[in-house]
């Protein structure tokens, strides 16, 4: 028998259900779940039915993944079945937890096999959009016991902490990224200052700001075609950088987590417009291989993510999310309605920065002003 919920899990999934999909009496759901994540699941089904709505649970076994990996079948883990594309188009919701959780194993696959095996995610999206779907991916999957150890972290703990930011209401993110897209939205230059040596100066492109309260936005054009599903939990405010201007250095104090690639430490240099410089404590090497390979635009700045999630300290894999953090990215905007379409894109998180628009402090000490 699988474990029990727990009341944190509980609660977080009815917060999802309730708060970020709000799901309606009638409405036909997907869950998607690995083995891992299989507690919070079932009380996501349990929510979505005390809401009316329909469900329809997706398991993927972990053993038998890996066995098909084995068999060097990655192709056929890469196409879904035709009861999963008819399924697909006749729900309104779609709830992901993310797998496998043998993540040690996942790191060392070749990266063409891991390509292989998740080859269903762009025409997964293409028949989202069509069918109007809205739904969320929950990063509480990417908390594994690998992870935990390779991080020296607790893993208990790290899921309470993902599971309480979960709990926070989209509401009250929108009101507080609210006055952070106005800011953005008029302004022209941002410098981001910090005692630990941090000084660096960007300029907006003029594109609008996106807020990312923790609710899905389907057929909304002021979004990306793949913000019909909500990363939860949520809670920034994204805008893209003129590719340009940038001059100075950002040091990161936050770890940065990329799939499994991840980096600590990292200080970034910019000069002229173009990155002169990088060096990290840990993951530089995967970073220097990753831009070796990256096509044109791979040294200019990207966009900014403002954290607006106050259950977030210090968290691993929500770091863009930290009421008052910054994060920086380098490389490709244009989902963001940026011109960089490099291949390249990573980032460094910062907490506690000041940081001002057109000279006007909006961040100081990690509070929202």
């Amino acid at each position: 028998m699988s474990e029990a919920p727990s009341k944190l899990q509980r609660d977080a999934a009815r917060a999802i259900v309730t708060r970020c999909l709000k799901v309606r009496a009638g409405e036909n759901a997907i869950v998607e779940s690995w083995d891992h994540t299989l507690p919070i699941a079932t009380a996501v089904i349990d929510e979505i039915r005390r809401a009316g709505g329909r469900t329809l649970h997706i398991h993927e076994d972990e053993d038998a993944w890996w066995h098909a990996i084995d068999r060097r079948q990655s192709k056929l883990l890469g196409r879904a079945s035709a009861p999963e594309w008819a399924a697909l188009k006749a729900s309104d919701l779609y709830v992901h937890f993310w797998g496998p959780g043998d993540t040690d194993r996942l790191e060392a696959l070749p990266e063409r096999t891991f390509e292989e095996a998740i080859g269903w995610f762009s025409p997964w999206y293409e028949a989202a959009r069509r069918s109007g779907l809205r739904g969320a991916r929950v990063t509480i999957g990417f908390a594994t016991q690998g992870r935990a150890r390779q991080w020296k972290l607790d893993r208990a703990r790290w899921e309470d902490q993902i599971l309480r930011a979960c709990l926070t209401d989209p509401a009250e993110t929108a009101k507080r990224g609210a006055r952070l897209v106005r800011a953005l939205a008029r302004g022209k230059r941002i410098r981001i200052t910090h005692a630990n040596g941090t000084d660096l100066e960007v300029a907006l492109a003029g594109t609008p700001p996106r807020l990312h309260d923790g609710t899905p936005h389907p057929r909304n054009k002021r979004y990306s075609p793949t913000d019909m599903l909500a990363q939860i939990p949520g809670g920034r405010v994204d805008v893209a950088l003129d590719a340009r201007t940038a001059e100075g250095r950002i040091h990161a104090n936050r770890r940065t987590n990329i799939w499994w690639f991840w980096s600590d430490g990292g200080t970034l240099e910019f000069s002229d417009g173009r990155l002169a410089s990088y060096a990290f404590d840990h993951g530089g090497e995967e970073f220097a291989r990753r831009y070796r390979h990256g096509t044109a635009g791979r040294d200019r700045t990207g966009a900014l993510m403002f954290g607006l999630n106050p259950a977030v300290r210090d968290v691993p894999n929500l770091e863009s999310i930290e009421l008052g953090g910054v994060t920086l990215t380098v490389g490709r905007n244009q989902h963001l309605g940026g011109a960089n379409r490099s291949s390249f894109m990573n980032w460094v998180s910062l907490a506690g920065a000041e940081i001002a628009v057109d000279g006007v402090p909006i961040v100081r000490d990690g509070r929202l002003l």
